[in-house]
Formats: structure tokens, sequence, C-alpha cells
């Protein structure tokens, strides 16, 4: 569990990053290289359109950051976790749960649900 907590951090991580090169070289060591992402807002593949979308979701939602209230839940390849997108001393203005497909210790595919979003 602790690969997977690592993990999940590592990718929390990779949407708070706000220096491009930064991210991308993070997006590297978290996704696979043909890695997917799909959420209610658009679905993108590969490390460029996955830094892209980032990069999109940072301009929309500027000084805000993710965090996660509570350990992932993981098994075989597969994890789950809640997350909060606001500040540290506010409710958050977004939460979200993401399921993730891990290969070779990398994330694979995210699968994201948005439960609150800000109006």
């Amino acid at each position: 569990m602790s690969d997977v907590r690592s993990l999940v951090e590592q990718y929390i991580a990779v949407w708070n990053e706000t220096d491009g090169d930064k991210r991308r070289a993070l997006i590297a060591d978290v996704f696979t290289e043909g890695a997917g992402y799909t959420d209610p807002l658009g679905a993108v593949s590969g490390h460029d359109g996955i830094d892209q979308f980032i990069a999109g979701a940072q301009a929309r939602f500027g000084g805000l950051t993710f965090s996660l209230p509570a350990d992932p839940d993981a098994h075989h390849d597969l994890a789950r976790f809640q997350w909060y997108l606001g500040t540290p001393d506010a409710k958050p203005v977004a939460i979200g749960f993401d399921v993730v497909e891990i290969e070779d210790g990398k994330i694979a595919k995210v699968h994201g649900f948005l439960d609150k979003m800000p109006g």
C-alpha cells in the first residue's frame, strides 16, 4: 500500500506543480507513455495531452491546490481515492474521486469523477 500511497501523492504533486518543465518531468515519472485521463470535463492521452489538460485546470483554478483527505484504497493494479481542491484554510471548492489503473508502478489510466465543482 505504501507504494500506491506514494504514487498517488506524486499524482497530486503533478496537479499542483505550476512550473511547466517540472510538471512535465513529474508526468514522465508518474504516468506511462501512453497514459489516458478521462473526467466529465475532457479526455486526453499521452504525456503532452495530460500536461495541457492540467495546465488548463491550473489556469482556471489559479491559487488553489489539490490534497488527499484520506489514504487511497487499492487492490491488484487499481487504486481509488478522493481529492480536494482549495486552500488549506477553507472548505474545498471542488471535490473529486479518481480511479487509477497502474502498470509497472506507473499510472496508465485515470477515470475521474467530480462530486462538487465551483459554480
